[in-house]
């Protein structure tokens, strides 16, 4: 890796040439269309499907979504956001000292979180959202001895048993929901305390990305991706979701061990096993953000994180065991619950593509880009990376392989038929890791590009209500 990428000079690197094959806008601008014809697809065969027998069980396919037309409070901070961004953002992701660009975005996608939040208000936008009827807040009450809801929680996750938990406690482990219960035992209890915790991790993931495109790939790359990630589209679901704070806690378990792999940190390596062991008890599709992880060893050619590591993450789990809540147990459970509801209805056959649809308006269409260069590069890539007397990766093949890693846990999720349908919400872990994709994008248009991602996330945000 070039000493330069890795500085912490202010000055912005000279642009490389391009690989052969991957000059020009024009394929760019193709990648991006193909993009946009699919979500037409899908809204359109979506539609049809749903008024026709309403087995999508979503009203505006393929986002859990209605149409609703409306501004709000937030519209104009918004709107303000993603100017300052498009118009200042490339420039000062260029010139920043390295720590001020980490502050700055983290500030700036959760200014961006906040604002699209906010175009439904205050109450609807952020308060109310995590105390619905499927939500983690309204079963506080039932974990006033928590060794003894862990104890019971498998009993109550099929529908049928008394007590049953609603949507989303029973969808995940429980870590998710001792999370908002603890917050309610330090005086955070409530709607907007949660709401607001889960922007602001969900926020400082832009920091965890960019910290780890840094180690691994150079810190040219990664400030041209830092615009890209602080007005990323999937703000729009990441206020207010538990899911966003999911997404920052798995970005920074990836970061740490970047970190590790590349300043033989022992703190870092334990820290990434422990944060990785608490994300796999967030949610039960998280255990894939074991393939960005491998990743990273792949990258830098080392194992010597993987003891440290492993022997924290295997501390969250040891825990959970003792206290009585066994992860392989729930899961079975899980699935049965998963196909009880509305997984049970929506067919495979239009979800499994529908969900990438979904997935191209929450990453945008300067990512959808983005991911065509990385596929372009993916073959000299892993064959350098895999070869064992190749050199390290260049930085380009570096992020072209932390990319695919990420590409490839969300087609897993895909393809195993357990994310039909609120995949926009649902995938955020993985879509943090594509956009950095966006760093393989020309630099004369990057202005161009986050204007297009920002149109997105304003209009679905402007144009209907996603409920989350």
């Amino acid at each position: 890796m070039k000493t330069e990428e890795r500085s912490d000079s202010s000055r912005p690197a000279e642009e490389p040439a391009a690989p052969a094959g991957r000059t020009g806008h024009r394929p760019d601008l193709v990648a991006a269309g193909v993009g946009a014809l699919l979500v037409a697809v899908a809204c359109g065969v979506g539609w049809a499907w749903q008024r026709s027998n309403g087995e999508l069980q979503a009203q505006w396919p393929p986002l859990l979504a209605s149409w609703n037309p409306h501004v709000g409070p937030g519209t104009p901070a918004a709107l303000t956001v993603a100017a300052a961004v498009v118009a200042y953002g490339p420039a000062l992701a260029d010139r920043l000292p390295w720590r001020r660009l980490l502050l700055t975005a983290w500030a700036t996608a959760m200014a961006w979180i906040f604002s699209l939040a906010l175009i439904e208000g205050w109450y609807r936008g952020i308060a109310r959202r995590l105390t619905t009827k499927h939500e983690y807040l309204r079963v506080i009450d039932r974990f006033d001895d928590i060794p003894a809801a862990l104890r019971g929680f498998t009993d109550h996750i099929v529908v049928g048993p008394p007590g049953n938990w609603p949507a989303h406690v029973a969808g995940h482990p429980p870590g998710a929901t001792l999370t908002f219960v603890w917050l309610d035992r330090i005086g955070l209890g409530g709607g907007a305390w949660a709401g607001v915790f889960c922007i602001v991790l969900g926020a400082s993931g832009v920091a965890a990305v960019l910290i780890a495109v840094r180690a691994l790939a150079g810190e040219r790359l990664a400030r041209r991706a830092a615009p890209f990630l602080a007005l990323a589209p999937f703000a729009v679901w990441t206020g207010t979701s538990a899911d966003g704070y999911f997404a920052g806690v798995a970005a920074w378990s990836i970061a740490l061990l970047a970190v590790a792999a590349t300043r033989r940190s022992l703190l870092a390596a334990c820290a990434s096993g422990l944060l990785f062991g608490w994300t796999c008890y967030l949610s039960y599709g998280l255990p894939l953000i074991a393939l960005p992880l491998a990743t990273v060893l792949l990258i830098t050619r080392t194992t010597r994180p993987v003891l440290p590591f492993l022997t924290a993450a295997l501390t969250v789990p040891l825990a959970f065991t003792l206290t009585g809540f066994a992860w392989w147990e729930a899961c079975p459970l899980l699935v049965e619950r998963y196909y009880q509801g509305a997984g049970g209805v929506r067919p495979y056959a239009y979800w499994v593509w529908g969900n990438l649809a979904a997935a191209t308006l929450a990453v945008g269409l300067a990512t959808v880009a983005g991911l065509r260069r990385t596929l372009a590069a993916t073959p000299s890539a892993a064959l350098g990376a895999l070869h064992p007397r190749r050199p390290a990766p260049t930085a380009e093949a570096a992020l072209t392989l932390l990319v695919l890693a990420a590409l490839l846990a969300l087609l897993a999720a895909d393809l195993s038929g357990m994310s039909k349908a609120e995949t926009e919400r649902i995938w955020q872990p993985f879509y943090f890791w594509l956009l950095p994709a966006t760093a393989l994008l020309p630099v004369r248009g990057r202005r161009g590009w986050l204007g297009a991602q920002a149109g997105v996330a304003l209009l679905v945000n402007h144009l209907v209500w996603t409920g989350w």
